[in-house]
């Protein structure tokens, strides 16, 4: 197999060369132009960071992409959708806020938010995995799938359950519905918390299938009814509901990589990934930690495997920041420190290349790549 272009740019700036102008080079270099944008709908999928969270990519970066998508004559979109936990963007007024609140708004971005599975998370789409091992049809939200054409736009960090969270990580969980999050996450079924529950029967009412049920003032769930929707989780107002983050992560790592594929195939995509405030968590969490390596730049490809490849080399080339938890970690595990995996050292329960290999295995992109520098 031929190897995957990835392009780079470092961060670097002078006078009259800013980091807005850096992208669009580094962008337009990689070939963006060569897809046909003219009157079609862009979704810019993005995540737009949980409130209380600074690490998550600035908005000025979502109006450049914006503005090339535009230029070209695309009708761009940002979104994402929502959240399985409970947050600050588990429905899509919330959402939406808390885009408004770190930023993202139409003054600062230049187009229109859109919540790709609607109010609840509810309004999805079955789309086939092509050679799917562990997902057969995916859970993907209706918006995103009407788009034309689809890119990412990703903060490239450190995951507690992936290892990192790079361009697959945005497109297959972040594109999943709450059902879809939930297949992903979970090898068994949501169950209520009877501690919390006051048993006001929302999660009764909303459920199609009698699965869930309030008897003596608490609710359960039937799991022999039960679909695994999630529709629970959305309408608990005391988040009793809870998700059953149960499945191994190296098949989770797998699932993420087939709704990956069952998202991009069968239209023109192209993805770009910032390596920079490199947390060692993901931005869903409501604070983020000093980063775990200095910043890297800026990358962009049409291969999303490719360009979290070249992503993740480009992290553990780069010396482990004194005082990050990721240096605290090197220091308590010497015997493992020369591995040079930052991830894994980061997060030793996780196993990142599994995502890589599978993503590989079932032929959405290439792990070998050239990295083309564009000044």
């Amino acid at each position: 197999m031929e190897k995957s272009k990835v392009y780079y740019t470092d961060l670097r700036t002078g006078n009259n060369n800013n980091l807005q102008q850096k992208l669009t080079r580094l962008i337009k270099k990689a070939g963006i132009a060569d897809i046909d944008f003219e009157g079609k709908y862009a979704a810019i999928k993005i995540h737009f960071g949980e409130p209380g969270n600074l690490a998550f990519l600035r908005p000025n970066y979502a109006k450049t992409v914006v503005d090339i998508v535009k230029e070209l004559g695309g009708k761009p979109f940002l979104t994402d959708c929502n959240t399985l936990y409970v947050g600050g963007r588990k429905n899509a007024l919330d959402h939406i806020e808390s885009a408004y609140v770190n930023g993202f708004s139409p003054f600062s971005t230049g187009c229109h938010i859109l919540i790709g599975d609607g109010l609840k998370g509810t309004d999805d789409i079955l789309v086939p995995v092509q050679g799917g091992e562990y997902v057969k049809e995916a859970k993907i939200g209706r918006a995103i799938m009407d788009a034309d054409i689809f890119l990412t736009l990703t903060h490239f960090k450190g995951h507690e359950a992936t290892g990192f969270g790079g361009t697959l990580k945005n497109i297959g969980m972040g594109c999943g519905s709450r059902a879809g999050k939930m297949e992903m996450h979970s090898a068994g079924k949501p169950y209520i918390d009877q501690e919390t529950c006051v048993g006001c029967g929302a999660c009764s009412r909303i459920c199609a299938h009698s699965a869930a049920v309030v008897n003596d003032k608490k609710a359960s769930i039937d799991h022999s009814k039960c679909v695994g929707c999630g529709r629970c989780i959305g309408v608990c107002p005391k988040d009793a509901v809870q998700a059953a983050s149960d499945e191994a992560n190296d098949i989770l790592n797998c699932k993420i990589a087939e709704y990956s594929k069952a998202v991009v195939d069968g239209r023109p995509n192209f993805h770009i990934s910032l390596v920079i405030d490199v947390s060692p968590n993901c931005d869903c969490h409501a604070e983020n930690d000093l980063p775990i390596v200095p910043d890297v730049g800026m990358f962009a490809s049409f291969d999303p495997v490719a360009l979290d490849m070249a992503c993740a080399d480009a992290v553990n080339a780069q010396p482990v920041i004194c005082g990050s938890v990721l240096d605290e970690h090197r220091h308590e595990h010497r015997e493992e420190a020369d591995h040079h995996d930052h991830f894994h050292m980061n997060h030793p329960d996780t196993n990142w290349k599994s995502c890589i290999a599978h993503a590989k295995k079932i032929g959405l992109g290439n792990d070998e790549y050239e990295l083309i520098r564009v000044n």
